[in-house]
């Protein structure tokens, strides 16, 4: 089943009552969100860890309510080494992500030959239902950025695909940047 209406990732979450599995396979977004935090990292080195901060709160508290729910969150990321800039600045604010109660794993992209990957990013709600993330070659959000599947059969299959990466995934505090 498709929605023809773009999917609101806050309602999947909320609704989300033992599981959200976010897959990263890009080395670089460029979404709106982040390009001002991006910019000053770049510039500066430094980058917002708050967690109560302006950037983070609205998603730190998103995490914590599902979590508080028994919703266990986990994202894993596929990056090539050495990695890019973005990654590096990805790197440094997942602490934030870890302490708001995700789970996050990174596997190098030369670990991962061998594996089926999917070939979008997505997030797997429940083992039922698959919010695919749509971007340009840049990085940019697509036209359609979103897409929500419910097919079994895909939606199992995206989510065994992802289970295997993370099982071989290093843990955040282990992965060390090169």
């Amino acid at each position: 089943m498709q929605r023809n209406e773009p999917p609101q990732f806050d309602e999947l979450l909320f609704a989300a009552r033992r599981s959200a599995i976010h897959l990263e396979l890009r080395d670089s977004y460029a979404v709106p969100d982040e390009a001002d935090d991006y910019r000053h990292w770049r510039e500066t080195g430094e980058r917002d860890v708050d967690p109560a901060s302006s950037y983070w709160a609205p998603w730190a508290a998103m995490v914590r309510a599902a979590s508080d729910r028994g919703v266990v969150m986990r994202r894993v990321r596929i990056v090539s080494e050495p990695v890019s800039d973005y990654i590096r600045y990805e790197h440094a604010g997942t602490v934030v992500n870890v302490a708001a109660g995700e789970d996050v794993r990174w596997l190098p992209r030369d670990q991962a030959v061998g594996l089926l990957l999917p070939v979008v990013d997505g997030w797997v709600f429940d083992d039922e239902q698959l919010l695919l993330n749509h971007f340009d070659g840049d990085g940019r959000w697509a036209a359609q950025p979103m897409e929500l599947r419910t097919d079994a059969g895909l939606v199992r299959a995206y989510a065994d695909a992802v289970e295997t990466l993370w099982s071989q995934a290093i843990p955040h505090d282990q992965y060390k940047i090169r």
